[in-house]
């Protein structure tokens, strides 16, 4: 007969599962037109949104504060960080032991140089982007701040020469 096998007690260098994150309600016909509009220009105003939408200026703010709220979009400038002066703009491959992969995303929120982090699929792995202002912050990001997280097993640099193809405005997935 096998022994079934129980789960690690906790404090074993094991982290709890994340929390599920809510679920929004479905976006309706409202939001999705205007999502497209700014995706096209975050720049366009409150009444020009609510006159090619045909709803009033009162809807499209608290439309836009709940998209935001629930983060479902944000507005913002999107600039080019290498014309902006930073040196050195790329992205990092990090593969990571998987019991730890909640403490280890939690320690690489808190770089502010890392401005864009993901878990991939395939068990251990984590995408990151930074902005940086030279070679000697990227050691710095890679050796002192990365390379003494527990649990880290392998990192992956790419640096970005030339942003070729940047585009934010696909739409929606709902119909």
């Amino acid at each position: 007969m096998k022994k079934k096998r129980d789960n690690p007690a906790p404090g074993r260098g094991e982290d709890p599962p994340a929390p599920a994150q809510p679920r929004s309600r479905r976006l309706d016909a409202v939001d999705r037109s205007l999502i497209e509009l700014l995706q096209r220009d975050g720049r366009i105003s409150h009444s020009e949104l609510a006159r090619r939408i045909g709803i009033s200026e009162a809807t499209v703010r608290s439309r836009l504060q709940r998209l935001i709220r629930e983060e479902i979009i944000q507005v913002v400038a999107v600039s080019n960080p290498l014309k902006l002066g930073f040196g050195v703009v790329g992205s990092l491959r990090l593969e990571v032991e998987v019991p730890r992969l909640e403490r280890i995303l939690r320690e690489l929120q808190a770089i502010p140089s890392l401005w864009h982090i993901v878990q991939t699929a395939g068990g251990g792995a984590i995408d990151a982007e930074f902005v940086l202002q030279n070679l000697d912050e990227l050691r710095i990001l890679l050796y002192e701040r990365i390379g003494r997280i527990q649990g880290v097993r392998r990192t992956e640099t790419t640096l970005f020469l030339h942003y070729v193809k940047r585009r934010y405005d696909w739409g929606t997935a709902f119909p």
